[in-house]
């Protein structure tokens, strides 16, 4: 019984090897060979920065009260097909932005005198939305803020 208890773990390492292979032989022979081929996304387009120009954007209070003005520096990503379109719809652009600015309170900082960017940011996608069609513009960066 002393020789059969020292060679047991041998017996199972072995008989689970077995096993283990055996299994996976059965699996492989049920299920198929796994697939080697990978779909391939069509590869994105590639995007570029339209400069929108200079935006004087009113800074307003929570409470309505104009607190002062801001001249922004925006630019649009957008795809290059997309980069004609956009540029010829600028002016709607614009305007839409000047819609927004006027009743959306953007005002942070001490005595409500800067520009809160994350809003600013937020009505540039919602005018870029608007006026130049759903899912055109991917991002709107705002490179330059200053008071004006």
């Amino acid at each position: 019984m002393g020789k059969l208890s020292a060679l047991l773990p041998v017996f199972l390492l072995v008989g689970g090897g077995a096993a283990g292979a055996a299994g996976g032989y059965g699996a492989l022979t049920l299920l198929g060979q796994p697939s080697a081929k990978v779909e391939h996304e069509k590869p994105a387009e590639a995007t570029l920065f339209v400069p929108a120009g200079s935006i004087l954007a009113p800074i307003v209070a929570t409470d309505g009260r104009l607190s002062g003005y801001a001249r922004f520096e925006v630019q649009l990503e957008v795809t290059q097909s997309g980069e004609a379109d956009v540029t010829a719809k600028l002016p709607l652009f614009l305007h839409a932005v000047n819609m927004r600015t006027y009743r959306s309170p953007m005002a942070s900082g001490p005595d409500n005198l800067l520009p809160d960017l994350k809003i600013f940011r937020a009505i540039l996608m919602e005018a870029a939305a608007e006026s130049l069609g759903k899912d055109i513009v991917r991002n709107a960066a705002v490179t330059a803020a200053s008071p004006a």
